[in-house]
């Protein structure tokens, strides 16, 4: 008897493979977030004195271009991840990650803030930076995720420090995105991520501090 015959796997072209980061790029900077969890500050009040709120945006500005950067950063590392399991693994991160950008744009938004201006530049050079993490090997590009969550969860750490006692609302924010992260750390290094190179860990930190600064201000 003969078996009826299987549809032909679809094999993408480089065109093809295009399409999904350069959709994903407009949709971040456009402000376009798919956020799935509703913003951990939804039902606290927002008791932030008026001659912080200034200080307190440009915080969730440098935030903002943070995640800004990181979905940047994993959709870089997944254009040319080898294996499916290690692409599925890093878009399931960055779709988590884009409740980060909704918390944060909300947050800017209330404080009377606005996002950085130099979000292009900053989504145009971490996609470049997780490319080139990404064409090292599966396991150098889930030891780079793991590395750049680390620093991130020690910057959100800061940050919380820095928060007037007052200001709640970002406190549980920050506090929720920091728990994320470091569950995303974890994650990658538990799928075979190695250790980076000191080296190149200083270069992320001083890349990262580069960044944090200038998104303050701009």
């Amino acid at each position: 008897m003969q078996m009826p015959s299987q549809p032909a796997e679809r094999h993408f072209d480089p065109i093809d493979r295009l399409i999904a980061p350069i959709d994903r790029a407009l949709r971040t900077l456009a402000g376009a977030y798919d956020s799935s969890r509703a913003s951990p500050a939804e039902s606290i009040p927002d008791s932030l004195p008026a001659e912080h709120r200034k200080e307190v945006a440009a915080l969730m500005r440098v935030n903002h271009s943070g995640e800004i950067a990181a979905q940047a950063l994993y959709q870089g590392q997944a254009f040319v991840a080898k294996s499916a399991a290690t692409r599925e693994s890093l878009m399931e991160a960055g779709r988590e990650e884009s409740d980060h950008l909704a918390w944060c744009a909300a947050r800017i938004q209330e404080l009377g803030g606005r996002r950085s201006l130099l979000d292009p530049i900053w989504y145009a050079g971490s996609f470049a930076i997780g490319a080139l993490a990404g064409l090292a090997g599966d396991s150098t590009s889930l030891g780079f995720v793991a590395e750049t969550e680390r620093q991130v969860v020690q910057h959100l750490r800061s940050q919380l420090e820095r928060l007037p006692a007052e200001d709640v609302r970002t406190r549980a924010i920050l506090e929720q995105m920091s728990a994320d992260e470091e569950r995303h750390g974890s994650a990658a290094q538990n799928a075979g991520g190695i250790d980076l190179p000191a080296p190149a860990r200083a270069l992320m930190k001083l890349t990262g501090r580069i960044m944090t600064r200038t998104a303050f201000w701009l």
